[in-house]
């Protein structure tokens, strides 16, 4: 009797730990790469110039782009978690030809930025692989960009 209470202390005492790995989670483990145009950007408050790169690590992030510049960007993903194709809100910026064959889960874009706005990007993948009887969870790592189009 003893001996069956402290596996079931054990269990109640390991449970939110478990379950505190499967929330949401934000960031990037395997990133992707992309480039950004060299067109000088105006630094705004709140605003960094965005990097010749922007991959998984840069979720968060606000970032300025002069109108004329192309931003390119991409999210490794795998087949088993893969990224969902990245959604525009806003007005500024205008998809062109990304120029990248992609492996199966990466998502990849590419804009030019044709007028003064704001555009938020945004995708999403699993946080865990679903196999069948393996561990699994139903948390989901959001990437989310706010780009500030500024005029020349």
């Amino acid at each position: 009797m003893r001996r069956t209470t402290h596996h079931r202390i054990l269990a109640l005492t390991a449970l939110p730990l478990l379950l505190a790995g499967c929330g949401t989670q934000s960031g990037g483990d395997a990133g992707g790469s992309g480039t950004v145009s060299p067109s000088p950007t105006t630094s705004h408050q709140g605003c960094d110039t965005a990097p010749a790169e922007l991959d998984a690590a840069d979720t968060g992030h606000t970032y300025c782009l002069t109108a004329g510049g192309v931003l390119r960007l991409t999210l490794d993903g795998t087949a088993s978690r893969p990224w969902t194709p990245v959604k525009v809100s806003g007005t500024g910026l205008e998809a062109t030809n990304s120029g990248v064959v992609l492996q199966a889960g990466d998502a990849s874009s590419a804009f030019k930025a044709v007028s003064a706005g704001t555009v938020h990007l945004t995708s999403s993948r699993p946080l865990c692989a679903t196999a069948p009887g393996k561990v699994s969870c139903k948390g989901i790592q959001e990437w989310t960009v706010t780009v500030l189009v500024t005029k020349t």
